[in-house]
């Protein structure tokens, strides 16, 4: 056989492991798991880290004050230092809407050693530890929408299932064009990384959750001790996943019903900086990783269509058959996560597009790394953490 075809081989029995191997990464059929109302309903603290969110609050934050719980809960959104007037436009929609009790507070700069978002969760806590010992807490991104009776059914499945941790993927907004392209990739390639039949095995060492909806009991938060065991984590919702899986917690995540993303990604460039601000720190800042990377997605994504057309080309049978079904079985593999985004299925065959854009994210964001600017996001610029630190005793 020639090389061509052996490559192709290579790449088809790739996908042939990632269809049965990799625990049905691209099934879209984990909800949440089974839900039972408590007889009383536990305490929750709703804690929203936001810099800079005016443009997305009105649509989130009402949704939040809106829950229809039938047990305490209280909001706590802390102002990471915004310079847009996210405090105040916060105060504002809760006089306007009412509903549950919102608290605005502000930590001021995250000290060194703490990313910005996580030094606000802490802060969001110790609040909510003061105000009303919750039993569980809701980390939520100040840019999710929720349903009405999220909050409810979050609980109720936490409770049902005796997870300690119960998180949901929000659905991100699939408007533009270039949304359609990335976003459910985005989705796609996450679950790939971390399957989330696996997550919730308790054997498993798979551990993840999705930063923008986190249910956590108060009592697994503070026995892995985040946010302070993860205060430098960039991918802080996997880093607390971890912990808490670590330390004997029961982890969930699924996709999402009723949580959604407001924040619009109109254009490449949009995209291109949530992806690259960490894909570089996703391999730990490894340039071996990164040549790994780069490697496996060539050859699981970009060999398929390029080994079917040259060898088509050079009348190589083998290896167009081979690549030609290492391209369907990908493309028959991206159809759920299209269908659950309600996005056309001819937008399948063209992943390995979107894988090859990926790609170029991951080097723009290693070269972004070793020319100092490492993860940057509103106006902040975090770094590799040059060892590990004790995490401080407050």
């Amino acid at each position: 056989m020639s090389a061509l075809a052996w490559t192709a081989f290579l790449s088809l029995a790739a996908w042939l492991w990632l269809l049965l191997g990799q625990g049905f990464f691209w099934r879209t059929d984990v909800r949440l798991p089974a839900r039972r109302d408590p007889d009383a309903w536990p305490s929750v603290a709703v804690v929203v880290p936001a810099r800079d969110e005016a443009s997305v609050l009105p649509l989130s934050l009402p949704s939040l004050l809106a829950q229809d719980y039938p047990g305490p809960a209280r909001i706590f959104l802390v102002d990471d230092s915004s310079s847009d007037g996210t405090g105040d436009l916060a105060r504002a929609l809760s006089a306007q809407h009412g509903g549950l009790p919102l608290t605005v507070t502000t930590p001021g700069e995250p000290p060194a050693g703490w990313t910005g978002k996580l030094w606000a969760v802490r802060h969001g806590i110790a609040q909510a530890r003061t105000a009303q010992a919750p039993e569980y807490l809701l980390l939520t991104d100040a840019d999710i929408a929720h349903e009405p009776d999220s909050l409810r059914e979050l609980v109720a499945a936490a409770h049902g299932s005796g997870f300690d941790l119960v998180s949901q993927m929000a659905r991100l907004r699939v408007a533009s064009g270039w949304e359609r392209m990335i976003v459910p990739a985005f989705v796609y390639f996450f679950a790939q990384l971390y399957p989330f039949r696996r997550i919730s095995r308790d054997r498993s060492r798979t551990a993840a959750a999705a930063g923008g909806c986190v249910l956590l009991r108060d009592e697994a938060a503070a026995r892995a001790r985040v946010p302070d065991a993860i205060r430098h984590a960039v991918i802080d919702d996997v880093a607390l996943a971890r912990a808490v899986k670590a330390s004997g917690g029961r982890v969930w995540l699924g996709l999402a019903d009723k949580v959604d993303s407001v924040r619009p990604y109109p254009h490449l460039g949009d995209l291109w900086r949530m992806v690259s601000r960490s894909a570089y720190a996703q391999l730990r800042h490894q340039p071996l990783l990164l040549l790994g990377t780069v490697a496996g997605l060539l050859l699981v994504y970009v060999v398929p269509p390029a080994g079917l057309v040259l060898g088509l080309a050079a009348g190589d049978g083998p290896a167009a058959w081979a690549a030609g079904l290492a391209w369907l079985v990908m493309t028959a593999t991206y159809g759920p996560m299209l269908r659950y985004y309600r996005q056309p299925l001819w937008l399948a065959p063209l992943l390995p597009v979107t894988a090859a854009l990926y790609l170029l994210m991951t080097v723009d964001s290693a070269v972004q790394h070793y020319r100092g600017r490492g993860a940057a996001w509103k106006g902040r610029t975090y770094t590799r953490p040059d060892r590990a630190e004790p995490a401080p005793d407050r």
